[in-house]
């Protein structure tokens, strides 16, 4: 009886290593050949390494292996610059402060162009409102100036033809010549060395914490110092004259009462004097 040296060998003969049979199969420790070539996917290129399209030349500046602004990702934007401060506080400082306005709205747009940064509406605008605001400040300045100039008395005999507010009569003014009746708000004084018609010849105020009295009760008040007396011993063809304040220039600080003597003819030098 013959015993086989491989006793779990199959019939036929031992089997091949890794399982491979039939007539590819080599002798024990042949590796197993490549599997035959498949479909190439879709976007690999089936050339072998090197054999290839050349690769296209990296951008300037890129790094290696990296191809210049390829990798953003969509909608990507570059951040905005900032706003310059100076051209926001312009708006605020020219309504404010007028001319502090303007400074900073030129300081702003200058830092603009400069520095690239945003602003320029709102440094515009603060010029603007600056602007506006300081040519406010100036009519407001000159009207003040002219009111307080028409409250104040006249210093006396004017040296040369002006025109006053009426208020601003003092004992001894003259006129080039008296207004038509009604209302009077400026009247042109003259020296009283000059040819004129019209002079104050008395004056009273009324008290500053004084209640308006009314047309008549003024009237009356003013036309107790301007009687005949007022004019001398020889008033022939003079006219006396009352002026009051009335109840708009009353509620204005008019306080000024006068008398006046006026003629169709010019007057002497001074009736006061």
């Amino acid at each position: 009886m013959t015993v086989p040296d491989d006793l779990f060998a199959p019939p036929g003969g031992p089997a091949a290593p890794h399982g491979r049979t039939g007539p590819d199969a080599g002798p024990p420790g042949t590796p197993p050949p490549p599997p035959p070539p498949g479909p190439t996917p879709p976007g690999v290129s089936s050339s072998p390494p090197g054999t290839g399209p050349a690769a296209a030349p990296a951008a300037p500046g890129a790094a290696p292996g990296f191809a210049a602004g390829a990798y953003h990702a969509p909608g990507w934007q570059p951040p905005a610059p900032r706003t310059e401060p100076l051209a926001v506080a312009s708006v605020p400082a020219g309504a404010l402060l007028g001319p502090v306005g303007i400074g900073l709205g030129a300081a702003a747009l200058s830092r603009v162009r400069a520095h690239g940064t945003r602003g320029r509406g709102p440094a515009v605008t603060g010029m603007v409102v600056g602007a506006v605001a300081t040519v406010g400040w100036v009519v407001g300045a000159v009207a003040w100036w002219q009111l307080e100039e028409a409250r104040s008395p006249l210093a006396g005999d004017v040296a040369a033809p002006t025109t006053v507010h009426a208020r601003q009569l003092v004992l001894g003014s003259c006129l080039d010549e008296l207004p038509p009746d009604g209302e009077v708000a400026r009247v042109r004084v003259v020296p009283c060395a000059d040819e004129h018609r019209a002079q104050v010849v008395t004056r009273t105020d009324f008290g500053a914490d004084e209640v308006w009295p009314g047309d008549e009760a003024a009237t009356r008040r003013v036309a107790r110092v301007c009687g005949p007396e007022v004019l001398g011993p020889d008033p022939t063809g003079l006219e006396r004259v009352v002026w009051v304040p009335t109840e708009t220039s009353w509620r204005d600080g008019d306080r000024t009462g006068l008398c006046l003597a006026a003629s169709d003819d010019p007057l002497p030098a001074d009736l006061v004097g």
